[in-house]
């Protein structure tokens, strides 16, 4: 049994070790994981492993969304003025988060833009911020730099997301088939119900009947077994998609 109980703990480290390795966490990692399997996994498991779960997101959009509806633009006023007290690196991306969130999409851009000339110019979360912010103030040709380079670098890095933004930004760039493949990727690759959402909002927005129904079909599917704080997770997506659904009636 104790056999037993120590081949179970190496193969936990070993997952993580794999993860460590798939998400290029620093290797230090790997000498924990190997030499303290049980402590190290446990380690690991909060402080890397479950921060970048669907969990973990999840909760932290329920949480971020409760926020923004007390108090809509607290964080942008917290931004600035942090920025405007102390202009360093840090204190410009929180700025450049909330410009975007807060639906200033264009001051986002520019504030990401010039985030990526310094130091961090190499930083993923940061590009992929840049894209997010050109493609909501019109510039999809930008985002799409911007996330193949994302790609180029990290393959893994924030792949769902990196994903739909990109079929996002090609179908702005009106390269519609190339859009739809990408969807396509996403949802065959991921299967959520944000790829799935994402996927039937353009399929409505386009006059794909035939495909639009055939997602709204699954999507359905999907909402039945959800529970009321679930639904009230995803209302934003939900009322994007029921509005792409109503244009398609017309």
């Amino acid at each position: 049994m104790p056999i037993l109980g120590l081949g179970l703990h190496v193969l936990v480290a070993l997952f993580f070790a794999v993860h460590a390795i798939r998400t290029r966490q620093q290797m230090y990692w790997l000498l924990i994981l190997f030499s303290f399997p049980l402590l190290g996994s446990i380690v690991y498991f909060f402080g890397i492993y479950m921060p970048n779960s669907r969990l973990e997101h999840g909760a932290r959009k329920m949480v971020t969304a409760a926020a923004r509806s007390l108090d809509p633009t607290r964080e942008l006023r917290e931004a600035r003025a942090a920025f405007d007290f102390t202009p360093t690196a840090q204190n410009q991306m929180r700025l450049a988060s909330a410009l975007l969130e807060a639906g200033q999409a264009q001051e986002a851009a520019s504030v990401y833009e010039t985030c990526l000339q310094g130091a961090f110019s190499s930083d993923l979360d940061i590009r992929l911020g840049a894209a997010r912010a050109n493609l909501a103030s019109g510039h999809a040709a930008q985002a799409i730099s911007h996330l193949e380079q994302i790609r180029r670098s990290d393959v893994h890095f924030r792949a769902e997301q990196v994903s739909l933004t990109l079929a996002q930004a090609l179908s702005e760039s009106g390269r519609k088939d190339e859009a739809r493949a990408e969807f396509d990727a996403a949802v065959t690759r991921f299967g959520s119900f944000d790829a799935r959402a994402e996927y039937a909002i353009w399929a409505a927005n386009e006059g794909e009947t035939a495909l639009a129904n055939r997602l709204q079909a699954e999507l359905q599917h999907i909402m039945d077994h959800w529970n009321r704080h679930t639904r009230d997770m995803n209302m934003p997506l939900i009322r994007r998609m029921n509005a792409a659904y109503d244009k398609l009636k017309r």
